[in-house]
C-alpha cells in the first residue's frame, strides 16, 4: 500500500501528521511539494479526491493569495488551480494519499480515516 504525503518540514501540522504516520508504523514517501509541486493535472485529481474545490485548499492568509489577486470570486477553477501550481505556497498542508483517497491533516488525526 503505497502511501505518500504532501509535506513541508516548516510546517508544525506538517510534522505533526508525518510523525502520526510514523506511530503507526506507516513510512509515507515524502514529497516535499514547495520543491516539486503538482502538476495541474495531479493537483486536479487531488481535489477530486478530497471533495474540495480549488479555492477551498488555498491557503487564503499567505501573500500571495492577496498579491495575485485569488480573493476574486470570478476567478475560474482552472486558474486558482494554475495558481497553486505557480506557487506551490498556496496549497494548504499537509496532505495525505493512501488507498486511492485524500485526507488534509489538519487536524493530523483526520488523516487515520483514510488508512
Amino acid at each position: 500500500m503505497a502511501i505518500s504525503i504532501f509535506h513541508n518540514p516548516r510546517c508544525s501540522k506538517s510534522r505533526a501528521t508525518l510523525a502520526l504516520l510514523q506511530e503507526q508504523d506507516i513510512e509515507p514517501e515524502i514529497r516535499l511539494y514547495l520543491e516539486s509541486p503538482p502538476d495541474a493535472n495531479e493537483l486536479s485529481s487531488i481535489l477530486q479526491k478530497l471533495g474540495k474545490s480549488p479555492r477551498e485548499l488555498m491557503r487564503k492568509g499567505e501573500a500571495e493569495y492577496r498579491e495575485l489577486g485569488l480573493n476574486d470570486e470570478t476567478l475560474s477553477d482552472d486558474e486558482l488551480i494554475q495558481a497553486m501550481v505557480s506557487s506551490p505556497k498556496l496549497i494548504e498542508r499537509p496532505i495525505v494519499l493512501a488507498n486511492g483517497r485524500a485526507a488534509i491533516g489538519r487536524p493530523p488525526e483526520s488523516v487515520l480515516d483514510i488508512l
